[in-house]
């Protein structure tokens, strides 16, 4: 340890609310804890927020200051660590960049940003050796980052799989659970707080992307751009799809997914990943799953299969997560910000979604007719999809449902075949189609 080992980590805390509230109180109520941890107090020096005046439910730390001028946190020498808990892109960037030029350390929980500017931070960090810490990025209180990082560190990992957006999975489990439509569902998660009065980027899963870009970086080391990663979203998702996929043994589930493909040594590795609804067996660990809660399958060589799931959000799981970070700068921790040590992070080879191979759910919506499913089958034979199970349903009013679960096939076949499907007359809508995930 250096000679300022035991002098108080000294920290500038950008951003004081539901998260910096809930720091605040762990910093006070846990501070026998972190010093027999870290070895150091810890103490707030300033608060960095938007309006000085607005009243607020939990009090500032012992002795810190209220400031709205950034270079209060990053140009003062006394501050070691810069937490960033302000949510967005640009601002809380050219904060983190300034206070690493400066010289200190920094924690975040800035998911979005990571995956959409983190790169150049992470290099930056490298550059200037800082710590840069990210445990609450991803999954709240689940330690899945230091997980990749240090203890899955002499692993290969093949595949990983998550439930990674709390708000989506109320929303999935309400309809499952409690026959909810999906507009009903989505007003009850915002009238509890779940979910955001613009929920887009959690219904439309860009939430959910923004994690998996991270957890590709640490699981591969290498770069997978956010902008590249095929994403879609639960808005609209038909409560009918939920009653059928029941039918069959399964759950509906917003996914996010990385696999490697053909890994050969020294080469970039080749990654299928994406964020999309999809059918999980009720067996399965990741299908029991419910309410706000997240978890995380890791597939790897040497320790086999592993699940982490806990609480992805809230002031008390994720600022415990920021605190486990803070315990790390102050134990002077050398950097180990992506869990590898080369000077810069490879580019990933981005496999195409119609490579993608998986078994389908399909739902279609026909005539009641002779021959309808014989010519179905036949547009799913010219493609080489070979069909798994088949059930029909009463008609509906707008025609009768057709569920097909298919053996494994390409995205790319089966968009064909339905829209073939759809251009020869077959349906009376746009066919609806998910993964199933084993």
């Amino acid at each position: 340890m250096s000679e300022q080992s035991n002098k108080p980590l000294v920290i500038g805390l950008a951003g004081f609310g539901t998260v910096g509230g809930g720091l605040a109180r762990l910093l006070e109520e846990n501070a026998d804890l972190i010093r027999r941890r870290g070895g150091r107090d810890m103490i707030v020096k300033k608060v960095l927020v938007r309006h000085a005046g607005k009243a607020r439910n939990v009090a500032l730390p012992p002795g810190a200051e209220l400031t709205t001028d950034p270079a209060a946190l990053t140009d003062d020498p006394e501050i070691d660590v810069l937490v960033e808990l302000m949510g967005g892109i640009e601002a809380p960037g050219k904060i983190i960049d300034r206070a690493l030029d400066m010289g200190k350390h920094v924690v975040t929980a800035n998911k979005a940003l990571l995956a959409e500017k983190g790169l150049a931070l992470l290099e930056k960090a490298r550059d200037k050796d800082r710590i840069l810490r990210y445990e609450a990025s991803v999954a709240g209180a689940i330690p899945v980052v230091a997980a990749l990082k240090e203890s899955l560190a002499g692993n290969r990992i093949a595949s990983l799989v998550g439930i990674l957006n709390g708000t989506s999975n109320y929303i999935l489990s309400e309809m499952t659970s409690n026959g909810l439509d999906f507009n009903v569902a989505l007003k009850q998660a915002q009238e509890l707080g779940y979910a955001e009065a613009d929920p887009t980027l959690d219904i439309d899963g860009h939430d959910a992307a923004h994690k998996l870009t991270i957890l590709i970086q640490l699981a591969y080391g290498a770069y997978y751009p956010f902008t590249a990663m095929p994403v879609r979203g639960i808005r609209g998702l038909s409560g009918m799809d939920i009653r059928l996929a029941r039918e069959f043994g399964y759950r509906i589930k917003l996914i996010a997914q990385v696999r490697e493909c053909d890994h050969q040594p020294g080469e970039s590795p080749r990654l299928e990943a994406g964020v999309f609804p999809a059918l999980v067996h009720h067996t399965l660990l990741l299908a029991r799953v419910g309410g706000v809660y997240n978890a995380v399958r890791v597939e790897s060589n040497a320790a086999g299969s592993l699940f982490f799931h806990g609480r992805g959000a809230g002031d008390l799981p994720t600022a415990g997560a920021v605190l486990a970070d803070l315990v790390a700068v102050a134990r002077e921790e050398r950097p180990n910000n992506t869990g590898f040590v080369s000077p810069r992070l490879e580019a990933a080879a981005v496999v195409p979604p119609e490579e993608w191979r998986s078994c389908y759910y399909v739902r279609l919506m026909v005539d009641d007719a002779p021959g309808v499913l014989r010519d179905l089958a036949g547009c799913m034979a010219d493609e080489g999809i070979s069909l798994a199970q088949v059930i029909q349903k009463s008609d509906e009013g707008n025609g009768v449902p057709l569920v097909f679960m298919t053996h494994e096939t390409t995205e790319e076949a089966m968009s064909r075949a339905l829209q073939h499907s759809l251009d020869r007359g077959m349906l009376r809508e746009p066919a609806v189609y998910f993964r199933v995930v084993g």
